[in-house]
């Protein structure tokens, strides 16, 4: 074994053993990963079930409850009330008892059975805007598709059958948990990486490491393969639970997963080691770390669409990393995609992965001539 081949190795178990001799770094490492897959799986969920429904029914007829009774069977809307009277579906949205209300007219059954375009009337609490939109989404759909054939014989003309690929029942987890794993590999690569440089700073060490045979390329090495290391292991431990414990589908290969996985690991690295390089204390570089881990999210996608964003911030997320890893993510995972059609996000990963590296590398130069 060369000596350059053993100071990176040594450096890098010095490294390894220190992260993990401490009982605070292991449950950071390993379990607080767990702990935000669970948290985001279960609690970060688009699709709303039991949204509180009021009925407002002047018609009482069978086709009258039918319709209600397809907004009950669904799992998205919750009966808390009914009446004959417009004044108590008020009521109930004033005081927040109903989200969405429904009113059926006079007539109603007699338009459907004549196919003579029956009216209803839904409102919603706009207050609570997201809930709204979307609740008014699955009410619209309801009633759409009751107008079509729900009360009597269905119309001629057009048959729209509809299928959704991918993600059959729609469910928001589906789409989700696999985004939340590039969120949390790059929160353990910032973590381990922002507060290497810097802990060796103030503590005093740094000044010795550079006075030895270490030349900065093994220094670097020997700081970031345990890093590499852990948030590979992070990656098939979390990878694992969103398949086998949120019923995730993985249809594309691990081949195409792991050097995408890669390129994204170097590239949350290379962005620790550049906050490491301009930070003077662990405080400071937590605090940069997080200032850049939030627009990271936001500008990812994860939340919400890019293309809903102004021109100049989708132009923004070009150079966001999380952007191109969670294209990548739910490609594999849900449509089984390889790199062949994955060859934009990957170069892209690739390219922003490689200009950070360099930059944090010059800065660190600069860092280690000051020193």
């Amino acid at each position: 074994m060369s000596p350059r081949t053993l100071r990176i190795r040594e450096l890098a178990r010095k490294e390894l053993s220190q992260l993990l001799r401490d009982p605070r770094t292991r449950v950071l490492i390993f379990i607080a990963p767990i702990i935000q897959l669970l948290l985001f799986g279960y609690a970060v969920r688009t699709d709303i079930p039991n949204t509180s429904f009021y009925v407002v029914d002047q018609d009482r007829t069978t086709e009258s409850r039918a319709l209600v009774d397809a907004f009950t069977t669904t799992g998205y809307f919750r009966l808390v009330g009914t009446s004959d009277r417009s004044t108590d579906l008020v009521r109930a949205l004033d005081e927040g008892s109903a989200i969405v209300g429904l009113e059926i007219p006079p007539g109603f059954a007699r338009d459907v059975r004549d196919r003579s375009d029956p009216t209803v009337q839904l409102l919603v609490d706009g207050s609570q805007s997201n809930t709204a939109t979307v609740a008014l989404g699955y009410a619209t759909r309801i009633v759409g598709a009751f107008g079509r054939g729900g009360g009597g014989p269905p119309p001629a003309g057009i048959d729209v059958r509809t299928r959704a690929w991918f993600n059959a029942s729609l469910e928001s987890r589906i789409y989700n948990v696999p985004g939340v794993i590039a969120l949390l590999i790059l929160l353990t690569c910032l973590t381990l990486t922002a507060l290497a440089i810097v802990r060796e700073r103030e503590f005093g060490t740094l000044d010795q490491l550079l006075v030895t045979p270490l030349r900065p390329g093994e220094f670097l090495l020997g700081k970031t393969l345990p890093v590499v290391a852990i948030a590979l292991v992070d990656l098939a431990i979390i990878s694992l639970i969103a398949v086998f414990w949120f019923g995730i589908p993985f249809r594309g290969s691990v081949l195409v997963l792991l050097p995408a996985a890669l390129l994204f690991i170097v590239t949350g690295i290379a962005l620790g080691l550049l906050i490491s390089s301009i930070s003077q204390t662990q405080q400071e570089a937590f605090m940069t770390m997080f200032l850049l881990l939030l627009p990271s999210i936001i500008l990812s996608g994860f939340f919400y669409p890019i293309s809903s964003m102004p021109q100049v911030f989708q132009w923004l997320t070009l150079v966001n990393p999380v952007r191109h890893f969670l294209t990548i993510v739910r490609a594999v995972f849900l449509r089984g995609e390889n790199f062949v059609s994955l060859w934009i996000p990957i170069t892209a990963l690739a390219v922003i992965g490689a200009a950070t590296m360099a930059t944090a590398l010059w800065r660190l130069g600069r860092t280690g001539d000051a020193a």
